[in-house]
């Protein structure tokens, strides 16, 4: 990733991060999506309701947008698995149509994680042709730090403004909330946070792959 922003300093402005999380009604962070450098295995015990109303929400974001939020429910409104199928289908009725009308051109990227759902033959049918040789699918290691931009922006801040009070009631009212705040984020902040993408990397690199944890990264 390194070497292919240091050849062409324009792939920041048009590199597009896709990812999917998960935001619970009771306001539970899910750790899948905040990874952390650690000299141990981080065991750590989270009570929780046994079966938690949740939503969950794909969102890709870009120097000059943000496209999302889509929801993965099921025929009943409930959040449901992200299957391959599913994924197909978010790409091909949610996603192609929304980069219409965006500054998309031959050098525009797009990433994703190594998730089974995304490079499924399914998915990848449709990604391939559609940015020819710019598919990015990056299988993230366990307890890796956070270089997507999702991880280390966008999941984060969209938790920390979406449960504030009066807290969101019902999955409808988050899905909600989700989509007012997502709608309020300015674009010179995703700039911000594209740019970031960058340090982040090189740091990583400098660090021969060590822990960034007395590293501060400032979006906002």
């Amino acid at each position: 990733m390194l070497g292919l922003i240091n050849r062409n300093k324009e792939v920041l402005n048009n590199l597009i991060m896709g990812d999917e999380a998960h935001f619970h009604l009771t306001g539970l962070v899910n750790k899948h999506n905040c990874r952390y450098w650690s000299d141990r295995h981080p065991r750590e015990l989270v009570q929780k309701p046994l079966h938690s109303s949740k939503v969950t929400v794909w969102c890709a974001v870009a120097a000059f947008a943000i496209i999302g939020p889509y929801f993965f429910e099921d025929e009943r409104r409930n959040a449901c698995t992200v299957t391959s199928e599913r994924y197909a289908n978010m790409l091909q009725d949610f996603f192609i149509p929304r980069l219409q009308g965006l500054p998309v051109n031959k050098i525009t990227y797009f990433q994703q994680d190594g998730a089974t759902s995304h490079t499924a033959k399914i998915a990848m049918n449709i990604l391939r042709p559609l940015l020819p040789g710019h598919l990015i699918s990056i299988a993230w290691p366990a307890i890796s730090p956070d270089l997507s931009v999702c991880d280390f922006y966008l999941w984060g801040y969209l938790k920390s403004v979406v449960y504030c009070v009066p807290s969101p009631r019902t999955t409808h009212e988050l899905q909600l909330r989700i989509q007012e705040e997502t709608s309020r984020i300015p674009v010179d902040v995703l700039r911000r946070a594209m740019s970031s993408v960058h340090d982040r990397l090189a740091e990583c690199e400098k660090r021969n792959g060590g822990h960034l944890e007395d590293v501060i990264f400032r979006v906002e």
